[in-house]
């Protein structure tokens, strides 16, 4: 048996995160990960240039059974607060679009720089797959790939079950719901949408990209929708998953710098354009003809009656779609739910039923937007964490 003041499991960015600061600290930390690497969702994120924060993150980009949950942990360590780490470390970074920040080279640079503020006092030890977790007193002893570990205090930092090709599993909500925690029921996020009925004529725009503004639930979003084969994806559609919900719809403005009158006011001064001429200034030949077709307005726009070309302005501003499902967790960038936040500390993590238990990052019923939010999630929350084992 092996014995240290904290055993962290996962070597995520979250639990990288906090067994740096864990270890800054003095303490004696063992990061169990079971994968052959650490950081291997870091590694892929971001098309492999790891988008690690956005300017904006705050708690308004975040979905929580408790929407004031976050609120602690991001306000005392901010994305300035990341940024400066990854200055320090030479490493060099860009904006993209939308506050998203990007390393200019490999997000292999992000995960070097997470072993390298990790002490000597902090072990990472990759395929060490766990197999029991229990309590005794005030000691919880891990037995994982033949060793046994032992420590006063346990962070779950294994993430949700989303992209289980990378080896993410529920394991998180095992453990939790071992110790009595509850669980907030899982499900993908920043996940393409499935299309069927009506809707499958639109696959034949598949490969097709724009700029829309999509609307699901509360969340409304303007960014580029991309058709598929199986329906619907984009940082738009991505964005809006998150708010969708199982037989509501989701609404799409194709030409959203237009107001509703836009087509009477082209009728005005060009009256020998079309509905499908007007379409294609705005969008893809391909996704302009679609659309024109489903809206059956073929003469010129001066031989059309006003409130007609209203009607089409005003479909076309809230086109409605009924997803039959998602992707699922395969497609899934992130998870919605997890460990519930009501049974946490929002200051320190810690498990209020069960001292010595924390859990950190995705493993939490915190969940952000797409574009570096959930990543901002995991370093504030394992700092969170780290500062207070």
């Amino acid at each position: 048996m092996k014995h240290y003041d904290a055993i962290i499991l996962g070597a995520g960015a979250a639990g990288l995160m906090c067994a740096a600061r864990a270890g800054q600290r003095g303490l004696r930390v063992a990061v169990l990960e079971r994968a052959a690497k650490p950081g291997k969702k870091i590694l892929i994120s971001g098309g492999g240039r790891c988008n690690f924060t956005n300017l904006h993150a705050g708690p308004g980009n975040y979905l929580s059974a408790n929407p004031h949950f976050a609120k602690s942990a991001l306000a005392r360590y901010t994305p300035a607060d990341f940024i400066e780490l990854v200055e320090r470390h030479a490493i060099a970074w860009h904006e993209k679009t939308l506050g998203q920040l990007f390393c200019d080279g490999s997000a292999k640079a992000i995960v070097d720089m997470l072993i390298a503020e990790c002490p000597d006092s902090v072990e990472v030890i990759c395929d060490a797959d766990v197999s029991a977790v229990v309590k005794d007193g005030e000691t919880f002893a891990v037995s994982a790939s033949g060793e046994s570990y032992a420590a006063p205090a346990l962070v779950i930092a294994t993430g949700g079950p989303s992209i289980p090709r990378m080896g993410a599993t529920g394991f998180a909500y095992d453990l939790a719901r071992q110790f009595g925690l509850k669980v907030v029921e899982p499900r993908p996020a920043l996940v393409p949408l499935t299309l069927g009925g009506e809707d499958v004529l639109f696959r034949e725009l598949s490969g097709v990209s724009a700029p829309v503004r999509a609307r699901a639930g509360a969340g409304s979003f303007d960014e580029a929708a991309l058709f598929t084969h199986n329906g619907l994806s984009g940082p738009v559609i991505l964005q809006v998953s998150s708010y969708w919900t199982p037989g509501s719809e989701v609404a799409v403005t194709f030409v959203p710098q237009e107001d509703a009158e836009w087509l009477v006011q082209m009728k005005r001064d060009r009256p020998r354009a079309s509905v499908r001429a007007a379409l294609r200034e705005h969008l893809p030949d391909r996704l302009a003809d679609a659309l024109a077709d489903r809206l059956g307005i073929e003469r010129e726009l001066g031989n059309v009656p006003d409130a007609a070309l209203r009607e089409a302005g005003a479909r076309l501003a809230e086109w409605r779609f009924s997803p039959t499902g998602t992707e699922g967790f395969a497609k899934a960038e992130v998870t919605i739910g997890g460990i519930s936040t009501g049974e946490l500390s929002s200051r320190t993590m810690e498990a209020k039923r069960v001292p010595g238990l924390y859990a950190i990052g995705e493993a939490v019923d915190v969940t952000g937007w797409l574009g570096g939010y959930n990543f901002q999630w995991a370093w504030a929350s394992g700092v969170a964490c780290g500062e207070s084992l």
